[in-house]
């Protein structure tokens, strides 16, 4: 015994010090930064029963006892095959049904601690990594989980993050296997309790990554960009936080690039001969003149990247890309924010992270989508309420030109939430369309009072070691000219009727000030009277309670103030939860400017007509109002027009003057036909709109945002589905229920239709049930077994339990039966007749041979042969309700007394195909999502719908390079 333990240490540390030789020397040069969200294994735990989680932290030595000891679904050896198979991001409460017992502030989806078994998931990944990556620094990246997650690689327990917001990553280097063997993630996420109080989905619905680097590399987010103008030359200040993995001090150099938009190196710098120890990292800074510099704005977003190098040898070990904008950006107290030297009028809306169909898995191009829709209506603006914000969406701000308020969750002062902070701050700092950091939130408990003064004074203070450049902000719904309102930068006024802005601006002169939320209204979109009864509000502008002020009473106090920089209308999308005026059974908001696809409600045109110079002109309502003939209709017109004229049926109604900031009304007695004004400016006729009596639904329309989709996999084309009536009208109170199929490399990924109050899926998808072997009994036999053991009646009932197999007792290594029987039972459902119904057999002997309800379904097999494939079940031998399972096998022999061997028979898989995709028009309109795969051609989508003309629609998947992926 001695020898073999000297043997067993000797190439031990033989291994041992090839493996630090490697990393002392370092592997070949090259960042690879691999997406990491393919093929992943889905299933749902539970948070209190560990029999329904998988027994994960119930051995002997847990996870937290002993490094390397995951067990349940955290172990290596889990067989997860009988697992859903899924692909990153994912959010699994928009897959969940309704429920008036559910939360109300996540719109009624039933997760939560009501629903234990739809509360906790777990996810699993297998990878290989090549044994050429020995010696590299391998980080696995998650930019979000929601909730509470726990990470294990190859068993070994890396950590936990509370947050569902925050970015976090592990070096996973010294647990890897890099000799062949799988990796295996495991991931287990409970989404019980709440963070926010809206929507906020589960499960990991942002992207993950594999990053590999030398031991001398740049740290994650390790760079930091600041500009200084003079003229037309910029002075760049580079940041660099340089990590030394290795178990060496190193020497190296450092090369810094400036590359232009056009992919041309404009300015370089380099320092040489800096030294760090081992184990350690350090800030190097340098400056980098660039001459004639393009700046960043809304109007033009131009990107410049820094190419940041880390040299040894004249060779690069490193090479990390920022992209980053040259700009300058000032407060000003009087005359509110200054981009670039230029005043500009924030008009900003706040946006939750979501959308229909999806949830909080937002693809990358929807990110596009959504940024570009407020847009179009001349937001300039973005605050992220009240969140850290996927990365994605801040590089969607960058590209197409949005200022951007980026918020932390919670504000306190302790290391865990400052550390929080400091993780959004370095994460986002590069961002040229972020201007202000937010701290916080409508912190009721403190805002007004002198510990709000203190909190806020200290996380400022942290903010500004980490961030000097941006202005510091908190959305403070009351209590100002106290509190939290008397030591921030910029002070953030969450609704005007809360306070005077103007007694702030005189007690505090030398503050800036922004409305953080602003403008809230109800309105349904298209629909003109409400409805207290179907939870349907008129989407005319109108104050919504006494306490606060309408869209445009909002805007027109922030635009009449010189000293406020502008405001954040709340919100700019709706969202799932808080249906405030109402509770169930409406389940989204009714605050946005658009609906939960994007459509646009009537206020849109409101913020359009003074947030843009383009010429615009807006009627509404619709003109579909059979039975009130001779009824007066409140007309309503939103323009920027001087004058505005209104025509009922060719007879002109009179011309109106239009007051800047404002709209316009006339009461209307109701007749079929045709409703059209005509705007003017200096006379002349620049804009017209109308509204049409229609006659029935009669065709349905498709139209996308976009003919082609990149083949990666990624790419996303938003479609609209129309109800039209005759002449390829839109029909404006249309419900038909429309069904959608579609062909080709592509998939339906969710629907929508924006009504607050559907409680239709947004997703149909193929049940995957995982049943587990129950009730399993065993019996040790001395020679051959009769044959009767394996039958669906045998009666087992005196048999004992597997975990109870007696061994030799002088040696305690052979069990003492030469075969045994074991038997168990599984559950199935009423319906079989679509079901695929698979057994994931796990070996529980050298030999085995396998049968189901009596029929032999394998023989004689290996342990190896066994667990090679799942076996399809024939339906004709099984019922609905209990079948039997039974295994007859030859046991494993122990080699030493502390082995255990699997007693778990395996799981079988019940697969049901997904009900057909469909949605119900909402006053016409509805929305399907539809992602490309990695293969180029047609997809061909295809809509029908009872007494309607169906819709055929092509979209064209064009050969693209999918992004570096595992």
């Amino acid at each position: 015994m001695i020898n073999g333990l000297s043997s067993f240490c000797a190439t031990f540390l033989l291994l041992l010090s090839a493996s630090l030789a490697s990393r002392a020397q370092g592997p070949a040069a090259g960042r690879e930064h691999l997406l990491l969200d393919a093929g992943w294994r889905f299933a749902y735990g539970h948070p209190s029963d560990p029999k329904q989680d998988f027994t994960n932290g119930t051995s002997y030595f847990s996870y937290l006892a002993k490094t390397g000891n995951g067990d349940g679904a955290a172990a290596v050896k889990f067989d997860d095959r009988a697992w859903r198979q899924l692909d990153l991001p994912h959010d699994w409460a928009v897959e969940q049904g309704f429920s008036e017992q559910a939360s109300f502030s996540h719109g009624f989806k039933t997760v939560g601690r009501a629903f234990p078994n739809t509360s906790v998931g777990w996810y699993r990944k297998s990878f290989a990594v090549p044994a050429s990556d020995l010696g590299r620094r391998i980080s696995l990246d998650f930019d979000g989980v929601y909730r509470n997650s726990i990470v294990w690689v190859n068993g070994h327990y890396l950590g936990t993050q509370a947050s569902g917001y925050n970015g976090f990553q592990y070096d996973i280097s010294d647990y890897l296997h890099y000799d062949g063997k799988p990796n295996v993630i495991a991931v287990r996420v409970d989404a019980t309790m709440e963070e926010g109080w809206f929507y906020e989905g589960a499960g990991i619905y942002r992207h993950t990554w594999l990053t590999k680097t030398a031991p001398l590399h740049v740290a994650p987010h390790g760079t930091f960009v600041t500009t200084k103008l003079d003229g037309s030359a910029a002075t760049l200040t580079a940041k660099t936080t340089i990590k030394n993995s290795a178990l060496t001090p190193q020497t190296f150099d450092v090369v810094q690039d400036v590359v232009d938009a056009a992919g041309q190196i404009v300015a370089t710098t380099q320092v040489r001969q800096l030294h760090l120890g081992a184990a350690r990292e350090q800030e190097f800074t340098c400056t980098i003149p660039v001459a004639n510099a393009r700046l960043w704005s809304i109007e033009t977003p131009y990107l410049y990247k820094l190419v940041t190098r880390v040299q040894q040898a004249g060779a690069a070990v490193d090479q990390y890309e920022t992209r980053f904008g040259v700009r300058t950006i000032r407060f000003d107290a009087n005359e509110g924010f200054f981009l670039n030297g230029q005043h500009v009028k924030i008009k900003g809306t706040n946006n939750h992270q979501e959308h229909a169909g999806v949830g909080t898995a937002i693809p990358d191009a929807l990110q596009d989508w959504r940024i570009r829709q407020l847009k179009s209506f001349g937001s300039n603006a973005y605050r992220c309420s009240h969140n850290p914000p996927t990365p994605e969406l801040l590089d969607a701000c960058d590209r197409l030109g949005m200022l951007v308020i980026d918020e932390n969750r919670l504000m306190g002062i302790t290391e865990p939430l400052l550390n929080e902070l400091k993780t959004l701050m370095v994460r986002d700092r590069n961002h040229p369309s972020i201007i202000s950091w937010s701290i916080g939130n409508e912190e009721w408990a403190i805002e007004s009072n002198v510990l709000g003064a203190r909190i806020a004074a200290t996380m400022q203070a942290y903010a500004k070691t980490i961030d000097s450049t941006r202005a510091i902000t908190a959305g403070i719904s009351g209590g100002w000219g106290q509190g939290t309102s008397t030591t921030i930068d910029v002070m953030g006024y969450n609704y005007i009727a809360q306070g005077s802005t103007d007694a702030q601006h005189a007690k505090f002169p030398q503050q800036p000030g922004w409305g953080t939320e602003e403008g809230s209204t109800f309105a349904t979109r298209g629909v003109y009277v409400t409805d207290m009864a179907k939870h349907y509000i008129a989407a005319y502008d109108k104050k919504p309670r006494p306490s606060f002020y309408s869209i445009e009473e909002g805007w027109r106090h922030y635009a009449d103030r010189p000293y406020l920089a502008g405001l954040f209308i709340w919100t700019g999308f709706d969202y799932r939860g808080e249906a405030t005026p109402f509770r169930w059974p409406s389940v989204t908001s009714y605050f946005g400017m658009l609906d939960l696809c994007g459509f646009p409600k009537d206020d849109y045109y409101y913020l359009k007509s003074w947030w843009t110079t383009q010429p615009t002109l807006h009627l509404l309502p619709h003109w579909n109002w059979a039975g009130k003939e001779g009824q007066p209709i409140d007309v309503w017109a939103y323009s920027n027009c001087d004058e505005v004229e209104l025509f009922l049926n060719n007879k002109s109604l009179g011309k109106k003057a239009m007051t800047k900031n404002s709209h316009l009304e006339w009461q209307v007695p109701y007749a079929s036909g045709t409703l059209a004004a005509v705007g003017y400016r200096n006379g002349k006729k620049i804009a017209t709109d109308q509204v049409q009596t229609t006659g029935p639904a009669a065709a349905i329309a498709l139209a996308a945002s976009s003919a082609t989709v990149q083949a990666n996999g990624e790419d996303v084309s938003v479609v609209t589905v129309r109800i039209e009536a005759k002449n390829q009208r839109l029909m404006p109170t249309a419900d038909s229920e429309v069904t959608f199929s579609l062909r080709g490399p592509g998939k339906i990924i969710g629907v929508g239709n924006g009504d607050p109050t559907s409680l239709e899926p947004d997703q149909f998808l193929p049940t995957v049930r995982a049943l587990p072997i129950e009730n399993v009994k065993e019996k040790g036999f001395g020679g051959p077994v009769s044959g009767a053991e394996t039958g669906a009646a045998f009666d087992d009932s005196g048999w004992g339990s597997a975990a109870a197999r007696q061994y030799d007792a002088a040696t305690e290594l052979v069990p003492t039966a030469q075969a045994y029987v074991n038997r168990g039972s599984f559950e199935l459902p009423a319906d079989l007749s679509a079901a695929q119904i698979t057994f994931f057999y796990q070996p529980i002997g050298q030999q085995q041979s396998i049968y189901i309800n009596g029929h032999a379904l394998a023989q004689n097999l290996t342990g190896e042969q066994a667990s090679a494939q799942g076996y399809q079940l024939d339906k004709s031998w099984l019922k609905p309700g209990r079948n039997s399972l039974a295994v007859v096998s030859v046991p494993f022999v122990k080699k030493q007394i502390w082995d255990v061997f699997n007693i778990d028979p395996g799981t079988v898989q019940v697969i049901t195909p997904a009900a057909a995709w469909r949605r119900k028009a909402f006053n016409g309109l509805a929305q399907v999502l539809v992602q490309g795969t990695r293969t180029p051609g047609d997809i061909t989508l295809t809509a029908t719908a009872p007494g309607l003309k169906a819709s055929v629609l092509k979209i064209k998947s064009v050969a693209a390079t999918p992004r570096p992926a595992l």
